[in-house]
């Protein structure tokens, strides 16, 4: 009975413990199996079905002083105005070849990638592939090949569309949304690098809403799929075969490292493109940018947040309404701005004769001002005289002219004292004031000229802190303080 009694409660144990067991194990394969795949099984399927969709473009250019492709391919894809300074970071540009850069005013052929936007046709590329070009040739995935024609572009945001005669049995590719893209997504790139067409390469969006000083409209993918030379204008896609972005350009410098204009920009442009040939932009008229802490406490801004005016252009919309430099806007019809991108991308979308409500604060006060934006224009000053001096703060000062302004990465219509030599052991050096500084105001007086520099620096006493409102280049409006 005592055995019979033993074995009945050890065959109770052995059951109970082998359902713990069992349970244990399945919970265990269940986690295992819930746990995310980090690398998808391959891209075949993607490929195959975008490939068709992706084109290859070779253009011929009559280039003089090395024309636009030498600058954006061998040197300053910014042309003249280099918002880098003397040394431009983007310098090496689909460089691949150094030493083998074009001579002036010859046939240079180059190539580039973009993709089908509708079965009509048009085609999705950058505007750098095809500025300036004599002759394109665009060859699809099948090897037919097409003479094709220019319907619009748009160099602020290097957009453009082409067209080819062919039959309809063009396979365009399905625009995609880049808002829910998120940082270590998986995306592909398709395109010609080095001429090798339909290249198919692979990686993660590294960074979303990258600045990269290409033009007033930047807002970036950053992704480390492999883009090279040729690359341009084609497509980023995601795992789903959509188009999320259009490849653009590359740092040759810094491996791993490619940008992209995301299709949240690129949907409006290309539309207008199409329809219009050319896009058209509401224009406010100001010069502005975003707004540190140390700038929001030197104009009184309480909550720090805004975006600062610069500049006003005169006789543009802002300047009618009363928008004076040193305002700083709040808000765009009660919609909080709070950074420069943002009001640019709001002003920019906005309908050309559109009444907007600008609120902006003035020496500590709110005011609300009625605007009626106009057609976006470039509007440029006049520069001032060159005049060296040298003042006992340990710097040296220029006042800017066309030479000096482009030497530092300004604007020819920029005003003011470019700092041309800083002792690292002066007063201004030991403060943060760099070669490259220009020199805006000094305790709050504006200073355009030689004369008004000397002037406040004559009435500052002995020991009097010195706070100086400086432009630097790609970095926008610093103050700075130095003692007398």
């Amino acid at each position: 009975m005592m055995k019979k009694k033993t074995w009945s409660i050890l065959i109770a144990l052995l059951v109970s413990a082998g359902i713990l067991l069992g349970s244990g194990f399945h919970k265990a394969t269940a986690s295992k199996e819930a746990h995310p795949k980090m690398v998808p099984a391959n891209f075949t399927e993607l490929a195959e079905k975008a490939r068709p969709g992706v084109v290859n473009i070779r253009t011929v250019k009559t280039l003089g002083e090395g024309g636009p492709v030498y600058r954006h391919f061998f040197g300053n894809p910014f042309g003249k105005k280099n918002p880098f300074g003397p040394k431009n970071p983007f310098e090496d540009f689909f460089k691949p070849f150094p030493k083998s850069g074009p001579s002036p005013d010859f046939k240079q052929q180059s190539l580039g990638s973009g993709f089908i936007l509708d079965r009509k046709g048009y085609i999705v590329t950058n505007n750098h592939v095809i500025d300036g070009a004599d002759e394109i040739r665009v060859k699809l995935a099948d090897g037919r090949e097409f003479d094709a024609g220019v319907v619009g572009r748009d160099p602020k945001t290097d957009l453009a569309i082409i067209k080819i005669e062919a039959s309809g049995d063009l396979i365009p590719l399905k625009m995609g949304r880049c808002e829910d893209l998120k940082v270590g997504t998986w995306v592909v790139a398709i395109g010609s690098p080095f001429g090798l067409e339909q290249t198919v390469t692979a990686g993660i969006v590294s960074g979303k809403g990258r600045v990269i000083g290409a033009g007033p409209y930047d807002d970036f993918i950053q992704t480390d799929a492999s883009i090279n030379p040729g690359n341009s204008g084609g497509p980023l896609l995601n795992l789903q075969g959509e188009v999320v972005g259009i490849n653009t350009a590359i740092i040759a410098n810094g491996q791993g490292i490619g940008f992209a204009i995301p299709v949240t920009l690129a949907k409006d442009i290309i539309g207008q493109l199409k329809n219009k040939g050319e896009v058209t932009r509401a224009w406010m008229g100001v010069g502005i940018q975003d707004l540190s802490p140390a700038l929001a406490e030197y104009y009184q801004v309480e909550g720090k947040k805004g975006v600062l005016v610069t500049r006003v252009y005169p006789g543009d919309p802002a300047d009618k309404a009363g928008i004076e430099p040193k305002d700083t806007i709040i808000a765009v019809d009660g919609q909080s701005v709070d950074s420069s991108r943002e009001l640019s991308r709001i002003i920019a979308n906005s309908s050309v004769g559109e009444e907007v409500g600008i609120t902006l604060i003035r020496k500590g006060e709110k005011k609300t001002l009625s605007v009626r934006l106009a057609r976006r224009v470039d509007s440029q000053g006049p520069v001032g005289k060159q005049e060296e001096q040298t003042e006992g703060l340990g710097l040296q000062v220029v006042e800017l002219n066309p030479e000096t302004a482009q030497r530092f990465g300004y604007g020819e219509e920029e005003k003011g004292l470019v700092v041309v030599k800083v002792k690292p052991d002066g007063k201004a050096g030991k403060a943060g004031i760099q070669q490259g500084d220009v020199i805006k105001e000094v305790n709050h007086t504006p200073i355009k000229t030689l004369n008004d520099y000397r002037k406040v620096m004559r009435e500052a006493e002995s020991g009097q802190t010195l706070q100086v409102l400086i432009k630097r280049a790609n970095a926008g409006f610093i103050v700075v303080k130095i003692p007398r």
